[in-house]
């Protein structure tokens, strides 16, 4: 495995999926990559997070 660069389906920013994360999401039995950047899943985790306080 090698570094793969990614392009975010929310801002379309380039970030790399580290061989590190590919073997993590390897072992966790997840199947497809990330689709978003760091940034735009920490936003959208907040975001959820907010909604779900009403």
């Amino acid at each position: 495995m090698s570094d793969k660069t990614l392009v975010c389906k929310d801002c379309n920013a380039e970030f790399i999926f580290t061989e590190g994360e590919q073997a993590f999401y390897a072992e966790k039995g997840f199947e497809n990559e990330p689709q978003r950047c760091q940034e735009c899943r920490r936003a959208r985790k907040q975001q959820r997070r907010n909604n779900n306080n009403y």
